[in-house]
């Protein structure tokens, strides 16, 4: 399967009769989802990036919930995801999860990643959400490399079906270059299922 080259595009999973894997470029903090996840620190500190935009749009009223939770429970340890209200965002909530800082693969990162995109899927669907909004959990300023964090959409892929509620995930990426690797790595994984692999779309219009 070609991906589009000269235009912007989406890739659609069909993991079941009811849920749905999205792969898209687009604003996150736009982006109409019951939830949306939140790359944070272990302090749910407004930082830069996108946890710093999520912090700006959405309002002080998450930088509250934030420090209420941190004083009643702590930092968050990194693999771990915690829910909060979203503010003004179009979201109803927004899940901190906290993933590793990149030191070269092999201090656990792999470990951490997964269970931070693991845990914010379980927490959504802890909250009986429908759909979520995902980002590239680590890249940036924790130095992920992004080919290796784009794995994560398998561990996306093999929670999905042991949610409840959950019908439809969507990794939402900043640039081209990032949703081109994230798309490779969705085909990938969907090649690497024998016999069984998930029904698959790509688009060029919006989703």
């Amino acid at each position: 399967m070609i991906l589009a080259r000269d235009q912007e595009y989406w890739l659609r999973l069909r993991i079941s009769d009811s849920r749905d894997l999205h792969v898209l470029r687009g604003d996150f903090t736009e982006y109409a989802a019951d939830a949306i996840v939140n790359a944070a620190n272990s302090d749910l500190l407004p930082g830069g990036g996108l946890c710093g935009a999520i912090h700006d749009k959405g309002g002080a009223e998450i930088a509250r919930e934030c420090a209420r939770l941190r004083r009643l429970d702590g930092p968050v340890s990194p693999g771990q995801a915690v829910p909060t209200t979203a503010g003004s965002l179009r979201a109803r909530y927004v899940i901190h999860a906290v993933g590793p800082v990149w030191e070269g693969g092999q201090q656990g990162e792999p470990g951490v990643l997964a269970s931070a995109s693991r845990r914010s899927i379980q927490v959504a669907d802890d909250l009986r959400l429908q759909s979520i909004a995902v980002p590239a959990i680590s890249i940036g300023i924790y130095r992920y490399p992004t080919e290796k964090a784009a794995v994560s959409i398998w561990t996306i892929l093999e929670t999905m079906p042991t949610t409840k509620h959950l019908k439809r995930v969507s990794v939402v990426l900043f640039d081209r270059v990032t949703l081109d690797i994230f798309a490779a790595a969705v085909l990938s994984q969907n090649q690497a299922r024998p016999g069984e692999p998930y029904p698959i779309e790509i688009g060029t219009n919006h989703v």
